[in-house]
């Protein structure tokens, strides 16, 4: 949710419609035209990426600028966990951004910035200000992981009051209970938690819905109900000898080690799984068999995963952890049978996969990282409806509505249903999404920047890794700042004016790339006036109008300061979420 009254200046815009052929629907101000919209989502790629709609491109400018308290504000309005999720967020974002297409180098390091505004800002708790009054409605959140904080920090910030239960000791969820603290530090999670505390959310722990306390008490009490549990039932595999002791599924491994510090997994363990969980559980494992390895020769660690390795589900730079730290892993590997003597579990065969060949692996412990399912088991009898989508005055988000997922698609999808129950609490929709459209002078880039290679992120030593010692380090502060300059700032638009373009070649003479300025014939649009295609000629004598690519350009300047007759313009694009106008002051 971005509050766009805090961090932008608001005005009354100059909204004089643009020609047919401009990309946005008007010069300056707020636009709401369904091509405005279309021009965030195609131009700005990691924006449209990530789930919670973050400002990317904003953030990183500010980081570059040297304004790191802003660039924390910026995460903060819509990811309620920047520190966090600068550790730990599976990056959808870098996958798509533009640096990274060929021949420009490699992605921005959008994640390890996130954490750089965290680490050298402020230290005391960001308090966001409320977008509306005290509305006297009382909501209960089920689950204080990223999904009900979430939900409880934005609708607090629509003015209602709200309590979260939570059955274990401590807020977070996965957090706390499935991240080693050697990629995520308990500090930095307490920090954040308390940003969404002082603001007047109550959290109750060692509540169990369904078992202290029904939800059906709940409905009564309270004017919402919000479901957000997550998916704690674990996927077990349901192969011959699944009853031996010694077969545990990973998230009850790391929540035992997250609690106590330790678990015993004797001296030879198998991970089965490809995702986040298996690769948190191999390198706690390790670090727990640190000792035994130096004192036995039986010890050993191997991670097995059925498919092929680009198949893997995991944060980008694991696997090479992995490896590092001296975690063998095996693909193609599905699982048969697990194997016993005496009674015990003594290993598993596998099959390799797509063939008849079998094998035989050793293990006194077997962690399986296979998945796990919301568990819906208290809602017997609580008159609500087995699905995963709203029912009367209750409600469900993230992973307890999707199935397991990532935390930033919990987050995204928690963003989301805040505004449903909004909506159902007041009788209206209070929010509305706008393009903010402002004119600047300059982007703050050169050509010479897309040379900056991307800055790599200093880590412990394999030697000093054991179980509460964070493994990334981050980044220092001029490093975060050069990494942040690599930004393209997809959020600028450079335009050619037609109507006062004279098609001269010299922004074509001056560009950088070959194909961010581009002669026309045609430039079509659909009947909503979004850009859907174009027909490119290589002869000026063929040419209609000469057009600028967003998707090539690189926001370096070159082509203004070629213009001749000042026809390039230069905006700034935002999406912005702020307050309606209510019915009751229309």
């Amino acid at each position: 949710m971005d509050f766009s009254g805090q961090i932008k200046t608001l005005f009354k815009p100059t909204e004089r419609p643009h020609s047919a052929q401009a990309e946005l629907s008007i010069r300056i101000g707020k636009a709401t035209e369904a091509k405005d919209f279309q021009w965030l989502k195609t131009n700005i790629p990691c924006q449209k990426a990530c789930p919670a709609e973050t400002d990317i491109p904003a953030y990183l400018t500010a980081i570059a600028d040297g304004h790191l308290d802003e660039a924390y504000r910026i995460n903060l309005l819509d990811n309620i966990f920047p520190a966090v999720l600068g550790r730990v967020c599976s990056r959808p974002c870098e996958s798509v951004c533009r640096h990274g297409h060929e021949g420009l180098g490699e992605s921005v390091a959008i994640c390890f910035s996130k954490r750089s505004a965290a680490d050298f800002g402020k230290q005391t708790p960001v308090l966001l200000d409320p977008l509306f009054p005290v509305t006297g409605k009382k909501v209960a959140v089920i689950g204080a992981g990223v999904a009900g904080l979430t939900v409880a920090r934005n609708l607090t910030l629509l003015g209602h009051s709200v309590t979260i239960y939570e059955k274990h000791s401590s807020p977070g969820g996965m957090l706390n209970q499935g991240i080693p603290e050697f990629r995520l530090p308990r500090e930095i999670i307490n920090h954040e938690v308390s940003q969404i505390t002082k603001l007047g959310v109550e959290i109750i722990c060692n509540t169990a819905i369904g078992k202290d306390l029904r939800i059906a008490q709940l409905k009564i009490d309270f004017d919402a109900v919000v479901i957000a549990a997550g998916t704690l039932k674990p996927n077990l595999l349901n192969i011959p000898g699944h009853e031996l002791s010694g077969i545990r599924h990973g998230l009850d491994f790391l929540l035992e080690v997250n609690e106590n510090g330790s678990a015993d997994i004797g001296d030879r363990v198998i991970v089965i799984g490809g995702g986040f969980t298996a690769m948190d559980c191999a390198r706690t494992a390790q670090r727990l068999g640190a000792q035994t390895a130096e004192l036995s020769d039986d010890w050993d660690l191997k991670v097995l995963y059925r498919r092929e390795k680009t198949a893997m589900r995991v944060t980008p730079g694991e696997l090479e952890e992995l490896e590092q730290e001296g975690v063998p892993l095996e693909c193609h590997a599905t699982p048969l049978t697990y194997l016993e003597k005496d009674g015990k579990l003594c290993g598993m065969r596998f099959r390799k996969t797509g063939t008849s060949e079998e094998f035989d692996v050793p293990a006194d412990t077997v962690l399986l990282a296979t998945g796990q399912f919301p568990d819906t088991s208290w809602e017997a009898g609580s008159g609500i409806a087995p699905v995963r989508s709203e029912f009367g005055n209750v409600f469900v988000a993230g992973d307890y509505a999707l199935g397991a997922t990532s935390l930033i698609d919990a987050i995204g999808h928690a963003k989301g249903i805040t505004e449903k129950v909004d909506q159902f609490l007041m009788g209206e929709e209070r929010v509305r999404k706008t393009v903010l459209i402002e004119n600047v002078k300059q982007t703050g880039r050169t050509a010479e920047q897309d040379k900056i290679e991307r800055q790599p992120m200093p880590a412990l030593p394999v030697v000093d890794r054991d179980l509460p010692s964070e493994v990334e380090l981050g980044y220092k502060e001029d490093a975060a700042q050069q990494e942040a300059t690599r930004c393209y700032r997809c959020h600028y638009k450079f335009e050619i004016d037609q109507d006062k373009c004279i098609k001269c070649d010299w922004c074509l003479k001056a560009r950088p790339r070959p194909e961010c300025i581009l002669m026309l014939k045609e430039l079509k649009h659909d009947s909503e006036g979004r850009v859907v295609s174009w027909e490119a000629v290589e002869s000026m004598r063929n040419m209609n109008m000469i057009w600028i690519n967003q998707d090539e350009c690189i926001r370096c300047g070159a082509c203004i300061k070629a213009c001749p007759v000042d026809a390039i313009t230069l905006q700034k694009v935002s999406l912005c979420t702020e307050p309606r106008i209510p019915k009751t002051a229309s």
